[in-house]
């Protein structure tokens, strides 16, 4: 259900010209001197504005990629800061597929889970713009061709009103999170502030509203990197992600009941003696589906079905499984080339992840995070202490 809303949430954002908004004032952070770091950051909102890697990495890292050519910046570099980038958003925007999947696999919802990704995520983000604000000290002096930028800018200014105030509709999303509303309430406000504002902004009529919500909103303005990114959303354009995620549970409960995954995870778990060997273990787990069952999606599914009970009954919240599967799950997807995102990746931006995976430093260092985080016991969610977040049963005995 989520996921059918988010899918009308995008078409009107992308009507209403919220999206567009967002990108506009990200590619105005855009200076030579630190385009590395820009570029992460720009990657960044793109990727929450929208909610998909693929579609950041694909449209504004194609034309990232252009100007750092003629920074003189090598490629494997700008790729990786790219995909740096649209994975931070991908991971946290309640828009994206996975972020939605994870916490659905673990028994919590997506406001709850965004909210425990917090700290790992802040944490190996931080690390990584001091990483790219260091390597971008040697291209400082360069001189940078703008021209695709601009192109983009003077494109979405041309075809959309754009506003600070359109900035009000992600912020609602964001305060409602912050005050523990459900998933549900909380993106309909989003939407129904988009609808509102699609009206006083961009003129829309309410037909045209209804379109976008369910055929998703397709933008016509002649330029085809803008054309790419913003035609998108709808509740039919989210039914493809919607029938992966069901057939990928089905999966998942087809191996459960047939006692596969337990034969799995009790000779995994044998080993494993502590919380913070819980967590490992799921993060290996993780990168290992992405590996050898190369799709995102599994890489969720399949170790959050394994680990749901052990982590119930070590009184472990949902949220510490489902923020785990995201930070391995998620992110370490573009770093297998034969991975489809490792695939799509080399497609579009014309570099192997064995190129690029060295730069893709949020996305081997948010595992890294988790795992260490783990050890040291920071930021452990307990099931007794926010019990009403839970989705399904609790066993009371391990509260």
């Amino acid at each position: 259900i989520i996921l059918a809303i988010i899918g009308v949430l995008i078409g009107i954002w992308l009507l209403s010209g919220v999206v567009p908004s967002m990108i506009y004032y990200g590619l105005a952070i855009l200076k030579p001197s630190i385009f590395l770091v820009a570029t992460v950051i720009i990657c960044s909102i793109t990727s929450l504005a929208t909610g998909t890697s693929w579609g950041t990495a694909g449209t504004i890292g194609i034309a990232l990629m252009g100007i750092s050519k003629g920074l003189g910046i090598p490629a494997p570099v700008a790729a990786g800061a790219i995909i740096s980038g649209a994975y931070f958003g991908d991971k946290m925007s309640p828009l994206s597929d996975t972020t939605n999947l994870a916490p659905a696999v673990s028994g919590t919802d997506v406001f709850t889970h965004v909210k425990a990704m917090l700290p790992t995520t802040v944490a190996a983000y931080g690390i990584t713009l001091v990483a790219f604000l260091v390597m971008g000290f040697k291209y400082a002096g360069a001189s940078s061709d703008v021209t695709a930028i601009t192109t983009i800018r003077d494109g979405l200014s041309a075809n959309f009103n754009i506003s600070p105030m359109l900035l009000l509709p992600p912020l609602a999303v964001i305060l409602a999170m912050a005050f523990k509303m459900p998933a549900i309430p909380g993106i309909t406000i989003g939407i129904l502030l988009g609808a509102v504002e699609g009206v006083i902004f961009q003129g829309a009529d309410f037909g045209a509203i209804l379109t976008a919500a369910y055929d998703g909103f397709t933008s016509e303005t002649g330029v085809m990197v803008i054309d790419e990114l913003l035609s998108a959303g709808g509740l039919s354009g989210m039914m493809y992600s919607i029938s992966l995620t069901i057939i990928a549970m089905m999966f998942g409960g087809v191996m459960e009941k047939t006692k596969q995954l337990e034969v799995i995870v009790e000779t995994i778990l044998k080993r494993v003696k502590s919380t913070g060997g819980l967590i490992a273990t799921t993060v290996l787990t993780c990168i290992a589906c992405n590996a050898t069952m190369p799709e995102q999606y599994i890489s969720i599914v399949l170790p959050g079905r394994m680990y749901h009970k052990a982590y119930r009954d070590r009184g472990l919240h949902p949220k510490q499984l489902s923020s785990t599967l995201e930070g391995a799950g998620t992110v370490t997807s573009s770093l297998i080339p034969w991975n489809t995102c490792g695939a799509f990746l080399y497609g579009v931006l014309g570099v192997t992840a064995w190129e690029y995976a060295p730069y893709a430093i949020f996305n081997y260092m948010m595992p890294l995070v988790v795992v260490i985080f783990g050890f040291l016991g920071l930021f452990i969610y307990k099931l007794k202490d926010d019990p009403d977040t839970v989705i399904g049963e609790i066993d009371t005995e391990n509260i």
